[in-house]
């Protein structure tokens, strides 16, 4: 039997936004992956989360500007926790700019505004 694909969305921060950390979650969900949803939190809440829930995917949603910090800690503190495999994505407003530095920062993969959601699922798919 297959092993389901956990997946903990959160948004970071206090980030305000909602509508496409929820769409994600219900895509995931329906293409057949377990997925935890927290809302707004910070890194240490989402790791946290992450390690008790054995989640092999962390997805982080931001609209805020807040990527370029909060997300690098989410992946070191994962890792500074001995959690080297679950993989961390990243979606929402993130200017191209950013994303080679936070690929070197240990995001897995960032998905802009109007990612199709079968692109990310099969990335999801694929991660495990």
């Amino acid at each position: 039997m297959n092993k389901k694909i956990r997946v903990v969305i959160a948004r970071l921060g206090m980030d305000a936004h909602w509508r496409g950390s929820i769409v994600v979650a219900r895509a995931l969900r329906d293409a057949g992956m377990e997925v935890i949803y927290l809302g707004n939190q910070m890194p240490e809440t989402i790791v946290k989360t992450a390690i008790d829930e054995d989640a092999d995917i962390v997805g982080l949603s931001t609209l805020s500007g807040n990527h370029m910090v909060l997300a690098p800690e989410v992946v070191r503190v994962l890792r500074e926790k001995g959690e080297d495999e679950a993989k961390v994505i990243l979606g929402g407003a993130i200017p191209p700019d950013d994303i080679p530095r936070l690929k070197e920062a240990g995001i897995a993969e960032v998905f802009g505004p109007g990612t199709p959601l079968k692109k990310i699922i099969d990335f999801e798919s694929g991660s495990i």
